[in-house]
């Protein structure tokens, strides 16, 4: 480089052609300047000493930035780490990515005709999703059609003990809901699972049965909803959840009970959601969060 810079003539005192190695290139100046030009080197290219320093400083600048910001990163305490890597045994042991459970549901039956209408209404609030703003999912009308609190009667599996149900002599023709049954085992699944992790949460087990039972009724759909969204699709709006038999969309849901006016909201709720992608310790942070939310 100083060579090239200062135009400096060599003569090879061999005849021109040295061998040039990492062992020998100080024997012979004006081959290794040969070979150095022969590879590519332009003066053009050359930075002058002054750029040279002003790299150098540029480059420790840099380091120095990068160094404050890692200094500036909030520490995680021993024990928070503690409490994060317990939630993500708790979660790891109560949630099977493999799904390989649904298969002991009764299985889904999806009627064609009765599903026509809301795939059609599915199709369009999948158009409006795909064109909306992320930011704008989270707003509080995206809620609205949810209740606050969860009604004692739907979460009997919430108790320890089992209660045996009566209401089975209604005469109420449920033809239409073809996909209810097995979507109430998909529930009640999730809730005992819910039950799992929230049992594993630091603290949860030194509360009283009552307040145990309390933050469970009024969480654990709201803990289903985050659980869920790991499965929950951008691409199709579905949730996917092993194979083609257990892939739900929401004209899925729509044949279990629920109106496109519940359903909207909720689905907004998981596209926002899965936009943010969360670590998996976001995650679990958020469902112990859900839990034990004060005000429960």
């Amino acid at each position: 480089r100083r060579s090239m810079k200062r135009k400096a003539m060599f003569t090879c005192p061999f005849n021109g052609d040295c061998k040039i190695t990492k062992d020998n290139r100080r024997h012979c100046q004006a081959c290794r300047l040969k070979r150095c030009v022969d590879i590519g080197m332009m003066k053009e290219f050359i930075l002058t000493d002054e750029e040279v320093q002003r790299k150098r400083e540029m480059i420790l600048k840099r380091k120095e930035e990068e160094a404050l910001k890692e200094s500036l990163k909030p520490k995680l305490s021993e024990e928070q780490q503690k409490v994060i890597d317990i939630l993500l045994e708790a979660h790891h042991k109560t949630y099977d990515p493999t799904y390989s459970d649904f298969t002991k549901f009764r299985p889904p039956v999806r009627s064609s005709a009765s599903s026509r209408g809301a795939a059609r209404s599915s199709s369009i609030l999948t158009q409006d999703l795909s064109s909306e703003d992320s930011t704008d999912l989270f707003g509080s009308d995206a809620f609205s059609a949810f209740p606050e609190s969860v009604e004692p009667q739907m979460f009997s599996n919430l108790v320890l003990s089992e209660e045996n149900d009566e209401s089975s002599s209604m005469n109420i023709d449920f033809s239409h809901l073809s996909m209810l049954p097995h979507l109430a085992d998909l529930v009640s699944y999730s809730i005992q699972k819910v039950i799992g992790f929230a049992k594993m949460i630091p603290g949860f087990r030194e509360l009283t049965a009552e307040d145990q039972i309390a933050l469970l009724k009024s969480s654990a759909i709201e803990v289903i909803m985050l659980r869920s969204n790991q499965s929950f699709t951008l691409e199709d709006m579905s949730w996917t959840c092993g194979s083609n038999d257990f892939k739900y969309r929401v004209s899925d849901v729509t044949q279990a009970g629920h109106s496109m006016d519940l359903l909207e909201p909720l689905v907004k709720f998981q596209v926002g959601l899965k936009k943010l992608n969360l670590h998996e310790e976001e995650h679990v942070l958020l469902m112990a969060i859900c839990i034990l939310s004060p005000g429960r």
